[in-house]
């Protein structure tokens, strides 16, 4: 029976495996040249990778993946929420954020992009996380509604390293068949 447990646990722990592209919803799309791709740090993460940052940056940027077969509320929900990730940056009255419409495969999806000083939480849903700011953050952020449930992919981090790969990141998303 231990052997059997062991077996499982080792089996499972393995399960995490490196992919030339990546599948949302039944669609899929190549992974672009540079993204490293990581194991997920929560089971909330269908996937995650890191991207190298920009000249001057002082971390990279990472782009992570969500995903919840039952949803986590409307795209209004899901927007407000990243929303209230971000404080306006210095010297700002308000945070930077425009949201437009996009196409994932068939898919019409909201694109969110937000800048402004970034409250990262290690538990985001924790209240009591104690949030570490980070100025002149950037967030682009994508509700993708599928019949398989919902998926999230986001990429955030410094501005300049967001900026450095937001072409890649667009198209990646507009390769989705």
């Amino acid at each position: 029976m231990r052997f059997l447990s062991a077996f499982l646990a080792v089996a499972f722990a393995s399960s995490y495996v490196l992919a030339d592209d990546v599948e949302l919803g039944g669609m899929k799309s190549p992974i672009p040249k540079g993204w490293k791709q990581e194991e997920p740090s929560s089971n909330m993460r269908l996937t995650q990778f890191k991207l190298p940052k920009a000249e001057g940056d002082k971390e990279d940027a990472e782009l992570i993946i969500f995903f919840f077969k039952g949803g986590s509320g409307s795209a209004d929900d899901n927007l407000k929420r990243q929303l209230a990730k971000f404080k306006p940056a210095e010297g700002k009255d308000k945070v930077e954020a425009k949201v437009e419409k996009i196409k994932v495969g068939k898919i019409e999806a909201p694109y969110q992009d937000i800048t402004g000083t970034y409250l990262k939480k290690d538990r985001p849903f924790d209240p009591a996380a104690k949030a570490v700011e980070k100025a002149n953050f950037r967030q682009l952020y994508v509700v993708l509604i599928t019949d398989s449930g919902d998926f999230y992919p986001t990429l955030v981090g410094p501005a300049k390293t967001v900026e450095k790969h937001k072409k890649d990141f667009d198209e990646w998303l507009k390769n989705f068949k």
